[in-house]
């Protein structure tokens, strides 16, 4: 069984699992470092992990064209609804989407969540999947918190954590919630698309291989990882 990651940019990620394939967070439309376009891709699931424009951009575009079903939390799943998406399922923090491929379990995160017309988002989110007998933590948009403790618990695989600083947690809390989270691996999101959230890559892996025990892996927009 096979589970690879590929990173579109910004906090937009295919998995394929064994040629099964969810997109997360969709922001191509509007993304400068955006590695695909929206009529690329035709996913099964779309999942969402809350409301901002940088990470829902493309959600109804694709699921109207594809009919993949979007899993998201209770008031986005009303959002997409109304604006024509006919496959919601709606999940919020502690509860689990269990589907024929994988198993997304909702976490909280520590951030806002608004669509771009205002409209209320929810509580922003992270989420567990776990498939191909691998478990992946996506951390959302979020501030380091001391209860990714527990979520590290599960024995993760891969951590995916934002590390951009201003609107999330930086590179310096990035590492904290490395060694709260414990992963086999530890992949940066949500960095380098706009000026306020450059930061280097490079420096960045260098902390973590010095400062925790998980192996980092930086990628460039496009690029995937073969998870073993």
């Amino acid at each position: 069984m096979s589970f690879t990651i590929r990173w579109l940019g910004h906090s937009a990620f295919v998995f394929d699992i064994d040629g099964h394939n969810i997109l997360v967070d969709p922001f191509l439309t509007g993304n400068p470092l955006a590695a695909a376009q929206a009529d690329d891709l035709s996913p099964e699931v779309i999942l969402v992990s809350h409301a901002h424009g940088d990470h829902t951009s493309d959600v109804v575009e694709i699921a109207k064209r594809t009919g993949a079903l979007v899993v998201c939390n209770f008031e986005m799943g009303n959002y997409f609804t109304a604006q024509g998406v006919e496959n919601v399922f709606q999940v919020n923090p502690g509860g689990t989407y269990s589907g024929d491929f994988f198993n997304a379990k909702w976490t909280v995160a520590f951030h806002s969540s608004s669509f771009p017309d205002g409209t209320y988002g929810g509580q922003p989110n992270g989420f567990v999947v776990t498939a191909a007998g691998k478990r992946v933590y996506f951390a959302g948009d979020t501030s380091l918190f001391s209860d990714m403790k527990l979520i590290g618990e599960d024995a993760l695989d891969v951590a995916m954590l934002p590390i951009g600083d201003v609107f999330t947690m930086g590179v310096e809390d990035s590492i904290k919630a490395t060694k709260l989270l414990c992963p086999r691996y530890v992949i940066p999101m949500h960095y380098n698309t706009f000026p306020p959230i450059v930061q280097d890559g490079a420096q960045w892996a260098e902390m973590v291989n010095r400062e925790t025990s998980a192996q980092p892996i930086v990628l460039d927009p496009g690029d995937t990882f073969n998870l073993e």
